[in-house]
């Protein structure tokens, strides 16, 4: 069966850093497919990496993506290039210096070497105005939530329907090889 997260991040505290516990929100509001799991994460990075150890196809990221061009407000759909896991040294340390403080891309270091694994990591991002100690976003920031939602419910389809070719064509080919 194919499944698909969607992990929404960020720190209430910090203004525009909450466009992901945002968007968690107006998502909450709409019907998605049941291979769809969508999580307010806030700033639980540890609970996303547990998460993900049981088992996506899919993960769709959603927070801010500072140092891209466009103004505050802009929305994109990033897929970051994601090294694979290197045994040669433990990187439990580096990545778990601080749990309550742990970067999406230390999320992704730590879960291959807990045992984990994702197939396809997406990011849907806003470039922020503020990520000032402040609570509530920004005027274009705000005006990007609902918008970013529609985005977050294309990718999961646009993904579903992809999967479930995938798995269409492996049934088939096992048949044939049958």
């Amino acid at each position: 069966m194919t499944s698909v997260l969607v992990a929404c991040v960020g720190n209430i505290f910090k203004s525009d850093d909450s466009f992901g516990v945002e968007v968690a929100a107006e998502l909450a509001r709409r019907q998605l497919p049941g291979e769809v799991r969508v999580v307010d994460f806030g700033i639980r990075s540890v609970h996303l990496v547990y998460e993900l150890l049981s088992g996506y196809d899919v993960l769709v990221l959603v927070d801010t993506v500072a140092h891209q061009e466009g103004p505050p407000g802009s929305l994109y759909l990033i897929q970051p290039d994601v090294p694979p896991a290197s045994y040669d040294k433990d990187p439990l340390p580096e990545v778990m210096l601080d749990a309550h403080d742990l970067s999406p891309g230390g999320v992704m270091a730590l879960v291959p070497t807990l045992g984990g694994q994702v197939d396809r990591i997406l990011v849907v991002g806003v470039q922020p105005f503020t990520l000032e100690d402040g609570i509530g976003l920004s005027d274009p920031v705000r005006e990007a939530v609902e918008p970013a939602a529609d985005m977050v419910v294309e990718t999961v389809d646009r993904e579903l329907r992809r999967l479930r070719q995938l798995e269409s064509a492996t049934t088939t080919q096992r048949e044939v090889e049958g």
